[in-house]
């Protein structure tokens, strides 16, 4: 029997468990016949496996540092290469890793693609986030002018050193392009749940509508803009037939729950923490819209936020600032607003609520486009298409039983492990 051709993909951000978009990859690679190891942070020290895999290896690593200014981000993003680049020996000494995708932030590893590429192997760059921007909105829109540029240099490297590149939407694919890459090199991958992630049943009614955030609690989600509707919304709509429910963690926690104690809200915000699989589908199908409420900045703009799709695949009306990728992704199924603004976000749930019929429209608005267009069923495709291409001679001295394989992995993809809602994609972004 021929070996199983082998990939290596290599994660900085996040435990491979608790990245979904790293483990719906491995589960369609291993069904598409391929070996895989993940190379990342440890999180679970139990685990040797990635939870619902047939056999991806995980290859942990220790983090020492992390990072909050330009000097403790370089030693952490130092520290994550040394441990990348000796794991990735380690499995090049073993015979595997005839392939190797990275995984973004940071955009560091181009040096170690130089190597890979010089013993012939692919090098796939997996584009999560795009880090200059993402610094930028985190600088409040006053990055340091030499740190951007830098961001954006690795950023070409990472880009141009790439065998090929999955961009997780069309504006990442133009970025791509802009720094040079060529259009057959760029393949769109978006981010977003199998349909067998979902519950099949029906939403539930309730006297009460829950309005819902789902997704991560950082800086740059604005989640403080769910608590100036909620408080905006109070006004408008005084008979308290709904309830804010926001869903998810992160480093802003302290500051909402401190928004929600200042203002009075308690009685009409409710948080619910991270959720499980399960419990995000109990939640959804409860919901009477959810809320997008990132801001207009450049970032945002380009990016596909995980929660979004998310919630199109439960058929959750969206209310959303208005911006490129969210249309791209909602069209329809969504409601946009000018600026982000509490007050705005508020008008807009208000008609909502008032308007059962429209709200049915985009719920089959949301769940023709999550089946047609942005579910993982349809992301894999592609995403398979490229290793078949680049590992082509590897699969063909393989003998892999691959229909087996795939209603095995099918199996498996409908009972994710438990992880952060929406996480997976860096900060808030295409997760």
């Amino acid at each position: 029997m021929g070996r199983r051709p082998s990939v290596s993909i290599l994660v900085a951000n996040l435990p491979a468990e608790r990245d979904r978009r790293v483990i719906r990859e491995c589960l369609s690679l291993e069904a598409a016949g391929f070996d895989v190891t993940v190379i990342a942070p440890r999180g679970d020290r139990n685990l040797k496996i990635l939870p619902g895999s047939r056999g991806t290896r995980l290859r942990p690593y220790p983090v020492k540092v992390l990072g909050s200014g330009p000097v403790t981000f370089a030693v952490e993003f130092g520290w994550s290469f040394l441990c990348v680049a000796v794991r990735l020996l380690g499995e090049l000494l073993r015979g595997r890793a005839q392939a190797v995708q990275v995984c973004n932030p940071p955009d560091v590893y181009w040096p170690l693609a130089l190597l890979i590429r010089a013993l012939g192997r692919p090098w796939v760059f997996d584009h999560h986030d795009l880090c200059p921007e993402v610094y930028a909105t985190r600088a409040n829109g006053s990055p340091n002018k030499v740190m951007f540029r830098t961001l954006v240099a690795l950023e070409w490297l990472t880009l141009r050193t790439a065998t090929h590149v999955f961009a997780t939407n069309e504006s990442f694919k133009e970025n791509a392009e802009r720094r040079g890459v060529r259009p057959g090199k760029v393949t769109v991958v978006r981010n977003g749940p199998a349909a067998s992630e979902i519950s099949p049943t029906e939403p539930v009614v309730s006297d009460q509508h829950r309005i819902v955030y789902l997704g991560v609690i950082g800086p740059q989600d604005h989640v403080e803009g769910v608590v100036e509707a909620a408080e905006a919304l109070r006004y408008r709509r005084p008979q308290r037939d709904w309830r804010v429910v926001i869903a998810g963690d992160g480093e802003q926690m302290p500051v909402l729950t401190k928004m929600v104690a200042d203002r009075g809200l308690g009685d009409v915000v409710e948080f619910a923490g991270w959720l499980d699989g399960p419990a995000v589908d109990d939640l959804l199908r409860s919901a009477t819209v959810a809320i997008q409420p990132d801001l207009p900045t450049r970032m945002n703009d380009l990016s596909t936020m995980a929660k979004t799709v998310e919630y199109l695949g439960r058929g959750v009306p969206v209310v959303a600032a208005d911006l490129t990728e969210t249309r791209r992704t909602a069209a329809d199924a969504a409601v946009y607003v000018a600026t982000g603004s509490g007050e705005e976000f508020a008008e807009a749930i208000d008609d909502l609520l008032d308007d059962p019929g429209r709200r049915a429209q985009m719920r089959r608005d949301g769940l023709a486009r999550f089946a047609e267009r942005l579910s993982w069923n349809i992301q894999e495709r592609m995403y398979v298409g490229i290793w078949k291409t680049l590992l082509a001679r590897k699969l063909k001295k393989s003998t892999v039983d691959i229909p087996r394989q795939r209603q095995a992995a099918d199996e498996r993809v409908g009972a994710l492990p438990d992880a952060p809602a929406a996480a997976g994609a860096g900060p808030g972004a295409d997760l």
